[in-house]
């Protein structure tokens, strides 16, 4: 009786010091992964910086500077991500998936993205294949709808890395096999390549960090009016 007495207050110890332990990577993990990264502007890095001639929504900024606030103002509403039909298509309750970066996106620049899609899979239902019975409340917030939409309607780009000045903030990013998308950020990482805005992380839900790097990029896309 007298060695159980003994250990069981040996045991409570290590089982302190093991959740100890554990909070303390947790603290730090999440420090690393909420720590603002380090970045950098083009003209800091010698890289000439483009922006759209055109201002759609007259607000006095160009459409590609209106497609990066669009998306870093979406997600600093922290939207969590969770996958939902919604009537009218549109979010209403703090949640959302990667494609709502997009949409939110150049609703801020003065496009219904939305209205835009479902004109043209009425328009060219070929196109859109994989689309029997096209859903307006669905078809925007789907990755392989917008990489049609993109690949028919915006400018086709590299997906390379070799030459940072071809990625520009405002540019959209199709990952994979049409599983993820996100927009390019105006900045940049020591290498000159954008942060991505972006909403899917496991961790932290919808972010704009240097995680270009993440997944194998097979879309990229600028848009041009």
């Amino acid at each position: 009786m007298a060695s159980s007495d003994t250990r069981s207050p040996r045991r409570l110890g290590f089982l302190a010091k093991l959740l100890l332990g554990l909070l303390l990577l947790i603290g730090a993990a999440s420090a690393i992964l909420l720590w603002p990264e380090r970045y950098y502007t083009g003209e800091e890095l010698g890289i000439m910086e483009l922006y759209s001639d055109h201002d759609e929504d007259g607000d006095g900024l160009d459409d590609l500077t209106d497609l990066v606030l669009g998306a870093r103002a979406y997600i600093a509403t922290d939207p969590h991500y969770k996958s939902k039909y919604y009537d009218g298509g549109y979010p209403d309750d703090g949640l959302g998936v990667c494609t709502d970066v997009i949409w939110q996106a150049f609703m801020a620049a003065g496009y219904p993205l939305k209205d835009l899609v479902d004109a043209d899979i009425r328009q060219a239902p070929d196109a859109y294949p994989f689309i029997p019975i096209p859903d307006g409340n669905i078809d925007f917030r789907r990755v392989n709808t917008l990489d049609t939409f993109f690949r028919r309607h915006a400018q086709v780009l590299s997906n390379d890395f070799d030459n940072p000045e071809e990625w520009q903030g405002g540019d959209i990013v199709v990952f994979g096999d049409r599983e993820h998308i996100g927009l390019c950020s105006d900045r940049r990482n020591r290498d000159g390549i954008p942060f991505l805005i972006h909403h899917g992380n496991p961790v932290e839900d919808a972010v704009e960090r240097n995680q270009m790097y993440r997944h194998p990029v097979t879309g990229h896309f600028r848009w041009v009016f």
